[in-house]
């Protein structure tokens, strides 16, 4: 893989938990993992399993520890950086536009009131695309809340409604699969969250980014990150749109900064022509 590539650097969300992340972690943040125990109350790795709460500083934590482990082994800034979801927060702080203990605070204000949420859940259907996911989820009730890449789209709803949605998909040759997340989350359902985390965002300095941090929700480069941010909750991901505005901007290589490689997988089919990989893979590569 050529180090001289203009690269775009990816930030996961929900979901891409990995179990040794914490180790990582613990080596690598130590005081940012203090601080995190401080604010969530009590570890978030061990339960990042059980709720949004625990799993969304546990990620950002992981992400933001895998940047900083390999940032210097790029031999030029990325052109751009994006991040899917939670993943925002994470990008802003490797664009030096937010502190990371800042953003932490953040972080576990978001989880605590996404998982106050407490209704619905999330259904990935791969096959159909956008158009007819969006007909069934009109059909049915429920909201189109990620646009991941070609036959990879994600609805968020009633968890009733989403069965028979599932039922639809599968008769007409579509795969179907339950995120298990407790939450219709990229909905109008996650709005009691908006408030308070936009309160929190009004407390939190924010810098222009040293690099463009592309917004999944508007596939553009932000501008406030206190308005995006907030409204990103209900807004479904449009990770699809955000890849092309990468590609625009230049990037050629895409690096998942972890944890996992959930987005690595998803540049194959959001940028074909594109070399992908990882920052641990990069950081492996060098010690050999």
């Amino acid at each position: 893989m050529a180090s001289d590539v203009p690269t775009a650097i990816l930030f996961p969300g929900q979901g891409s938990q990995q179990p040794d992340m914490r180790d990582m972690v613990a080596e690598r943040e130590p005081a940012l993992l203090e601080r995190c125990v401080e604010l969530v109350g009590e570890d978030p790795f061990p339960r990042a399993g059980e709720s949004t709460r625990f799993a969304q500083p546990a990620i950002f934590l992981a992400s933001v520890a895998g940047w900083r482990r390999a940032a210097g082994l790029l031999d030029a800034p990325p052109v751009a950086m994006a991040g899917h979801s939670l993943g925002e927060l994470a990008a802003l702080v490797a664009a030096q536009a937010v502190d990371a203990d800042h953003a932490l605070e953040l972080v576990v204000v978001r989880g605590r009131e996404m998982a106050k949420v407490g209704t619905g859940t999330m259904l990935a259907l791969l096959g159909p695309e956008p158009e007819e996911a969006d007909a069934l989820a009109r059909d049915h009730g429920v909201h189109v809340a990620n646009d991941n890449a070609p036959g990879q789209v994600v609805l968020s709803g009633d968890a009733d409604a989403l069965v028979e949605v599932s039922r639809v998909a599968r008769e007409r040759g579509h795969k179907a699969m339950e995120l298990g997340v407790v939450g219709a989350f990229h909905s109008p359902a996650v709005e009691p969250a908006v408030a308070p985390f936009a309160q929190a965002l009004e407390q939190v300095a924010f810098a222009a980014p040293a690099i463009p941090v592309i917004s999944c929700a508007t596939a553009q480069p932000m501008g406030d990150p206190r308005v995006e941010l907030a409204a990103a909750l209900t807004l479904p991901v449009h990770w699809r749109a955000t890849m092309a505005a990468l590609v625009e901007l230049g990037a050629r290589r895409f690096l998942d900064a972890g944890p996992g490689r959930v987005l690595d997988r998803l540049v194959k089919r959001t940028a074909p022509e594109a070399q992908h990989g990882t920052l641990a893979a990069l950081e492996e590569g060098a010690r050999a």
